[in-house]
């Protein structure tokens, strides 16, 4: 049984490619990022309220880079003061505020410095999961840690990625990293394969 003092680190990836996301908002008007952003930051706070030792990262993969929207570099963990904290004032742990704030604050840098070109609606999904294997690799340093990654996926697959994914899964797959993975649109060949390839030893879920 593990122990309560065991950290716990959920990665969650989340597409933001604005190309798709206008497209989506266009077919369905009721679904759209912001709200499925806010779906995220329910989950990511139920994660952390769950126990302290719960930790959470959250990454932006977006059609130019990925970026990380928690933890932020405009905050530091055990920081008391700011506008972020005065935000709690209704007795929500300090932490969610903070968090939740953080995450809008940096989506909304990402999409004020986007320059759309054409319309591919490719994401850098590949770049984005290698950063969240970094991220988990970086905090367990020889201590024990349970760790998942999911993924959040909206646009199309880009087969130009499919070495870099499959190179990606297959290193989570040593450090027994698990996946999961939620498509919003149509059904991902991608994903598929790599379910086929991890199914044996439940990495893929």
């Amino acid at each position: 049984m593990a122990s309560e003092d065991e950290l716990n680190l959920l990665v969650i990836v989340v597409d933001v490619n604005p190309i798709w996301w206008g497209q989506q908002g266009q077919r369905e008007p009721e679904f759209t990022l912001c709200k499925c952003l806010d779906a995220i930051m329910v989950m990511g706070n139920s994660h952390m309220a769950m126990t302290r030792t719960n930790r959470l990262a959250v990454i932006a993969s977006h059609c130019q880079d990925s970026h990380f929207l928690y933890p932020s570099k405009t905050w530091k963990s055990g920081d008391s003061g700011g506008d972020e904290i005065s935000s709690s004032r209704d007795g929500k742990y300090e932490l969610l505020a903070v968090a939740n704030n953080l995450i809008a604050e940096e989506i909304r840098n990402i999409m004020a410095k986007t320059e759309v070109t054409g319309n591919s609606t490719d994401t850098l999904l590949a770049g984005s999961l290698a950063k969240a294997l970094c991220c988990i690799l970086s905090v367990k340093l020889g201590q024990e840690m349970k760790s998942r990654i999911l993924v959040i996926k909206a646009a199309d697959d880009c087969a130009l990625q499919y070495m870099n994914f499959m190179n990606v899964i297959f290193a989570a797959q040593k450090q027994n990293i698990l996946i999961d993975a939620c498509v919003l649109d149509s059904d991902s060949g991608l994903l598929q394969q790599v379910h086929l390839c991890c199914c044996d030893t439940g990495l893929l879920t």
